[in-house]
């Protein structure tokens, strides 16, 4: 049964005890997701409207963060997740992230959640999300992209998320010069991002991680 846990920075994530794994890291879920999805990719990214691809719904932390960044950029949103597990709404309400999100963080994430699955809804003026319940190792991606938020489970947990015919896939929806981000910086991870047609950076990761990565894609 999954637990609801509070991370380092006052933050949930939940814990899975089938995976021994946590959906977020316990250093801090709001500020891993901060770092890793927000500076490192959004900001990087200077697409505009840009066209962002989540693997891994999740908490809908990051679909939280990006829709309270475009609200304050004024930069229009059009975000894609799929995720093969989605979460109770008993569990779902638990959350605090709306305490990390602003003043419009509850209104938000209420929307975000209650966002029909398998149709494109306008959560604000400036942004909108499309949630797909499917496996992306499997299930068709609709659409072209910008920025690819890769957050599944890592690769020592869910191994077929991280080979080579998930990460074409992606190649495949993503814009010439377009970029995926991720917490891992495992050694495979890298070789098979360059593989598939990626230039791979190290950037420095959240507490507790001490490297991430940033890949773009070869025009």
């Amino acid at each position: 049964m999954k637990k609801l846990i509070l991370t380092e920075d006052g933050s949930h994530t939940i814990f899975v005890p089938e995976l021994n794994e946590h959906y977020h890291s316990i250093h801090g879920a709001v500020q891993e997701s901060n770092i890793v999805f927000l500076e490192n990719g959004y900001e990087y990214c200077k697409a505009d409207p840009v066209f962002i691809f989540e693997a891994g719904f999740g908490t809908g932390l990051n679909a939280l963060l990006t829709a309270v960044r475009s609200a304050r950029s004024g930069r229009k949103v059009i975000y894609t997740s799929i995720e093969k597990y989605p979460l109770g709404t008993e569990i779902i309400e638990k959350f605090n992230y709306a305490d990390f999100a602003g003043e419009s963080g509850s209104e938000l994430y209420n929307l975000i959640q209650k966002a029909e699955w398998g149709k494109m809804v306008k959560i604000s003026e400036r942004f909108s999300l499309l949630k797909i319940d499917g496996d992306l190792t499997t299930d068709y991606i609709p659409g072209m992209y910008d920025l690819i938020y890769f957050d599944a489970f890592g690769p020592d947990k869910q191994p077929d998320m991280w080979k080579e015919p998930v990460f074409m896939k992606i190649s495949s929806v993503l814009n010439d010069g377009g970029v995926l981000v991720t917490y891992s910086a495992k050694g495979e991870v890298k070789r098979t991002l360059r593989s598939c047609g990626f230039t791979v950076s190290l950037l420095p990761g959240p507490p507790g991680k001490r490297e991430m990565i940033r890949a773009v894609k070869h025009p």
